[in-house]
């Protein structure tokens, strides 16, 4: 049996060399490419043919849950490993339900991450265990407005904001593509949360997965 062909997606440097090191290390796996952020993750799926892309969810350009996408049509036998520091349930379900194969935190030991490659690669799926309920069990994720009594106090630009921010764009990426500074972004940001009633990014992606408003 070959090795496993790995393509790493992160965009901090010391990650991506970090990672590398460690799956060099192993006798069946090889890392055959990198992606620096997330508008070359669907290029590099499709011009490589990874078995697994390991995949941050927060990197510019586009956010994780968007590549996924991108992955899945250039490349459909790939299986797509998420790695990231977000712990809450909220990111979780978006990741599951957006169709990927596992799910691993930045803190986690090498070994763990070392042993979700093989898992997917087998055709298994991986989640921590504090994370596992949120992960094998999503709730569908679909576009629903008439479901959110709390969505109608939003202006039309503030849902635009509120579901850029759920799929992890940055304020400035979102400032990019909504065509608006990111000093804007972050008063629509702050708006929200007050009418909304919440403190954090990860409240905004809560909200927006059990209110019905999120469509990886």
């Amino acid at each position: 049996m070959g090795r496993i062909r790995v393509l790493i997606a992160d965009d901090h440097a010391v990650v991506r060399t970090g990672l590398r090191a460690l799956l060099r290390a192993q006798p069946d796996m090889e890392v055959v490419g990198e992606a620096e952020d997330g508008l070359v993750v669907g290029s590099r799926s499709r011009d490589l043919a990874p078995d697994v892309v390991l995949l941050d969810l927060t990197m510019p350009g586009r956010g994780g849950i968007a590549a996924v996408a991108d992955i899945r049509r250039a490349s459909p036998s790939t299986k797509i490993l998420v790695l990231t520091m977000h712990d809450d349930d909220a990111y979780v379900r978006l990741a599951a339900s957006a169709g990927v194969d596992g799910y691993v935190l930045k803190r986690a030991l090498a070994d763990e991450l070392v042993a979700a490659i093989r898992t997917v690669h087998g055709g298994g799926r991986h989640a921590p265990k504090e994370l596992l309920a949120a992960f094998v069990g999503p709730e569908p994720v679909s576009f629903h407005p008439e479901r959110s009594a709390g969505i109608q106090v939003l202006s039309e630009r503030e849902r635009e904001v509120l579901g850029l921010i759920a799929l992890g764009l940055t304020n400035a990426e979102i400032g990019r593509k909504l065509s608006i500074s990111e000093k804007t972004v972050e008063s629509h940001r702050s708006k929200i949360l007050s009418k909304l009633g919440l403190r954090t990014r990860a409240d905004l992606v809560r909200f927006s997965i059990e209110h019905g408003l999120m469509k990886p």
